[in-house]
């Protein structure tokens, strides 16, 4: 019982310590996607975008950059830029640079694996970009996303910012409330995912042995490195299914990536899970219903099969530069997350930064309502985070109390 008790206190203590670390980069990259969410709109980025193939893709792949890193947010986005006549590569594009470049992404990646997979993610993220065209190229599916076009309703929307010049815009004091009030949504579609994953993770390092990613991940562990192409494969395959099977979005699944580097897992297979966030099954749930499940299926087959060469070929990239990071430069355990340091300071100002713009979304502008448009959750699914964060919320207490008072 006692030592059930020391690493209960243990696990909850870690879980809080990795949301700690990682507050102000939640707030920082929540303000930026809700100011580019409002001064720049689907409909000013479908018209820059245009018909052009090879200019959508880079144009894409540049809105994606600026945009939300909400994987529901996302899929809304793409959505509505290949219903109003963007291509479907350009579509694809923008999907996978809003999940794999945002900025928020790179900051929580940075403070919990270190620079070279912050490189990683953001040229993994435009050789995600760059297969999937190809493959799309060869595969050639006009069939396929004729139907899908069919099974969307035209639907044009008429928004104020349009109306007028971004430099306007910008300085209206009402645009900004509708900014606070994104803002606010942003968290509000996240703090379900973030609290299970950010859990799921102190649980893991608290509880869960070494020996098990041993037999998960072939030839894992002991300080390994040196992996043969066939054990590199087997990772990269089995983290997206792990991926899939957690249901938890990309920002809640880094400190999850974090311990798979620390207990051994190769480059290749942590890569592979961190670009999982689109290969779940709300997200085939949700392609379906947009774009009929043939379509779906399709969207899967073409990401999945992206994230794998992506992987391997940043794997062998990083090997030949002698860049390849070392697992014990990621230590999430043991480490003094309250410290008086940049963190501690970044996280006031931020939640002094929060507290102003709630303020003024949500108590000077009161009958003004505005939201992003969002793919349609399951509502199954959503109250099924929704307890398991709340059971999250009492866990992380009774541990801290544990930790604090009976260790």
């Amino acid at each position: 019982m006692q030592q059930f008790l020391q690493k209960w206190g243990e696990a909850a203590y870690t879980s809080a310590g990795f949301f700690w670390m990682a507050l102000w980069a939640f707030a920082l990259g929540y303000l930026i996607s809700s100011m580019i969410q409002v001064f720049v709109t689907e409909e000013r980025m479908q018209k820059t975008m245009g018909q052009k193939e090879g200019k959508g893709v880079l144009l894409g792949a540049f809105f994606g950059f600026i945009s939300s890193s909400c994987s529901f947010s996302a899929l809304a986005s793409a959505k509505s830029l290949f219903q109003k006549g963007a291509s479907f590569v350009s579509s694809i594009s923008f999907l996978l640079a809003s999940t794999n470049l945002v900025v928020e992404l790179g900051i929580i990646i940075s403070i919990f694996l270190g620079w070279q997979f912050v490189v990683g993610e953001y040229v993994g993220g435009v050789l995600l970009i760059l297969i999937s065209w190809l493959l799309i190229r060869i595969i050639n599916p006009t069939k396929l996303i004729k139907r899908a076009r069919e099974n969307l309703k035209s639907a044009e929307e008429d928004e104020e910012a349009e109306k007028s010049d971004w430099k306007e815009s910008i300085k209206r004091e009402k645009n900004w409330a509708k900014v606070s009030r994104q803002y606010a949504m942003e968290w509000k579609m996240v703090w379900k995912d973030v609290t299970v994953g950010f859990t799921i993770a102190g649980i893991v390092a608290a509880f869960v042995p070494d020996s098990f990613f041993q037999t998960l991940f072939i030839n894992s562990g002991n300080g390994n490195t040196d992996f043969s192409f066939f054990e590199i494969l087997e990772h990269v395959i089995v983290g997206p299914v792990a991926a899939f099977l957690t249901f938890i979005g990309s920002m809640g699944n880094i400190p999850l990536a974090a311990l798979l580097f620390g207990k051994g897992v190769s480059f290749a297979g942590v890569m592979a899970f961190i670009f999982s966030d689109l290969v779940v099954f709300p997200v085939l749930r949700i392609n379906a219903k947009y774009y009929g499940w043939k379509m779906s299926l399709f969207i899967l087959f073409l990401l999945f099969t992206s994230l794998i060469g992506t992987s391997l070929m940043l794997h062998y990239g990083f090997s030949l530069a002698g860049i390849l990071p070392d697992p014990s430069q990621v230590t999430i355990s043991d480490s003094k997350y309250f410290e008086l340091n940049y963190t501690f300071y970044l996280n006031l100002a931020f939640l002094a930064l929060s507290g102003f713009l709630m303020w003024l979304g949500f108590s000077k502008f009161k009958g003004m309502h505005y939201m992003k448009e969002m793919a349609p959750k399951s509502k199954l699914l959503e109250q099924v985070l929704k307890y398991l964060a709340l059971l999250c919320y009492l866990w992380l207490a009774g541990g801290l109390v544990v930790y604090f008072f009976y260790s």
